[in-house]
């Protein structure tokens, strides 16, 4: 949660006050998390919906606040608000809530292998560093998880979840291109 470390260190008494209906309070506290917010989105999101991310992100805190149960869990909602947003963003990108494995299927079927392979190369190089460098590892390179474990000095469940979201990332580009 090291993403959202700004929001973390908010006083308490500020997040308890913009829980209450100070407009004052609430102001600044969106000045504090907008930063995080941007950090996280860029980390998690595609480039694309990095710009959406944030004020969508912002906007849920601004109406959604009071729903809080506990000041001491700010960082963690606003972490949970910031990812539900971009995978909400990524789906609606992709034009549906799911894809079905089978569209991408349909889709790459009637192309030629020379195709397929420049459309999967251009939705490799269109993912974050981040993400980009573990798929790499795992699909290209074959690598089991725990050598990718070695190589990039990440957990277990890190390297898993960013094969998934990568993964996912791919499956929206090939899709919607």
């Amino acid at each position: 949660m090291t993403a959202l470390a700004g929001a973390g260190r908010c006083d308490p008494s500020l997040i308890e006050a913009a829980r209450g209906g100070d407009t004052e309070a609430l102001v600044s506290l969106i000045a504090i998390a907008q930063p995080d917010i941007r950090r996280y989105a860029a980390r998690n999101c595609r480039a694309a919906d990095i710009d959406d991310a944030v004020p969508e992100t912002l906007l849920l805190l601004y109406r959604r606040l009071g729903t809080l149960r506990a000041v001491t869990s700010f960082s963690a909602w606003l972490f949970a608000v910031a990812r539900r947003a971009c995978l909400r963003l990524l789906r609606r990108s992709a034009g549906m809530a799911d894809a079905p494995a089978d569209d991408v299927e349909m889709r790459l079927a009637h192309l030629a292998p020379d195709d397929i392979r420049i459309d999967l190369s251009r939705a490799i190089q269109s993912l974050p560093d981040h993400y980009r460098e573990v798929i790499l590892l795992r699909d290209i390179e074959e690598l089991p998880i725990d050598e990718i474990v070695g190589v990039l000095g990440l957990t277990r469940e890190s390297v898993k979840a960013r094969i998934h979201r990568a993964r996912l990332m791919i499956r929206e580009y090939l899709i919607r291109d």
